[in-house]
């Protein structure tokens, strides 16, 4: 695939390509055998137009600057955004969630909060009903390494209800996604480094979660996961991607997850996932793969984006990869409603 670079911190992929949630765990068991079905991922779509081989301007129309930390993760919900924070800056830990208004072109901040024993914010992200905050914390020793949810009854103020953490989250919870599955919310942590492992939360009642599985995975660790339609993604870097049924496809559940497939991409050093649902032909048939390869933070970086076709779970395979050289992508989101791919460099 053709590449430009679209901006000095963000490259906005331009992909035309159209594309190719889950079950509520300890209240149903599944079958005793049974072989996960995927649900259907549609045709390969014909395309109108030919990619965009130009890049889209993308003007800058307000910044929010922070100045005592160096600033992690980010979540937008409503006219509110939340951001963490990592590492140390002028003496200051990685501990403030900031809280923005972002009704208009410039961010404003409007509040704070610390959370003890720890030194890096990692995942924030807020509840799809904009009832909760989830923040994954490292750096706090194994009492410190936790997720922490607030109360957004006052946006502005947010209300710890729960902070979590047991043996199984002590060396650090470095990502951590919210997701629902058949109407349940869960919570998804990705625990590194070693021993590397994923733990899901039952999150019924927020004030008190509920773990609901520990599995060793990664190589050699895991990094991230994408929840959707009762499909789990895990981001196993040298092991690749491997989906599971927890829900979607009628085997599986967040207590008992049932691996569907694995698939390596070239280069391994897998970072993150999309499944791609698009809106316009109704296709799920495509993943893409952000591939994380050795970089010095801040001066350089290296590694694709990687397009898989998951149309025969039994044969998934890479069809196309993105490549700027010099640099190496390290998150991105799609806007689906939009076919525009964003990736941070």
């Amino acid at each position: 695939m053709n590449n430009r670079l679209l901006g000095s911190a963000a490259l906005c992929l331009l992909l035309a390509a159209a594309a190719c949630d889950g079950n509520p765990a300890g209240v149903d068991d599944p079958p005793e055998t049974c072989t996960p079905q995927l649900p259907s991922l549609g045709a390969l779509p014909a395309f109108s137009a030919p990619l965009a081989s130009s890049p889209r301007n993308l003007p800058q129309v307000g910044v929010g600057i922070v100045s005592d930390r160096f600033v992690s993760e980010l979540w937008v919900h409503g006219r509110y955004a939340y951001t963490g924070s990592w590492g140390t800056r002028g003496g200051n830990s990685g501990n403030e969630i900031k809280i923005w208004d972002v009704s208009g072109n410039t961010p404003m901040l409007v509040g704070s909060e610390t959370i003890e024993r720890a030194s890096t914010l990692g995942d924030v992200q807020v509840s799809d009903d904009g009832k909760l905050l989830l923040v994954a914390t490292e750096g706090g020793g194994s009492s410190g390494n936790s997720v922490v949810l607030f109360d957004l009854a006052d946006p502005v103020k947010p209300r710890q209800v729960a902070r979590y953490n047991s043996p199984n989250t002590a060396a650090g919870v470095h990502t951590a996604e919210l997701a629902r599955v058949k109407g349940r919310l869960y919570a998804f942590l990705s625990i590194e480094p070693a021993p590397s492992r994923l733990v899901i939360l039952d999150l019924v009642d927020p004030a008190n979660p509920r773990e609901v599985l520990t599995q060793a995975m990664g190589n050699p660790f895991i990094h991230d996961v994408f929840v959707r339609d009762g499909l789990l993604f895990t981001a196993l870097w040298n092991d690749g991607t491997t989906v599971w049924d927890i829900g979607g496809a009628g085997c599986g559940t967040p207590a008992n997850p049932v691996q569907i497939v694995n698939v390596r991409t070239v280069g391994g050093q897998v970072h993150n996932i999309w499944w791609l649902h698009d809106p316009q032909t109704g296709s799920k048939r495509y993943m893409f793969v952000g591939q994380e390869g050795p970089g010095v933070i801040g001066s350089s970086s290296v590694g694709d984006i990687h397009v898989v076709d998951l149309a025969d779970p039994a044969g998934p395979r890479e069809v196309a990869f993105f490549n700027v050289p010099g640099a190496g992508t390290h998150n991105f989101s799609v806007d689906e409603a939009s076919g525009i791919l964003y990736a941070a460099y």
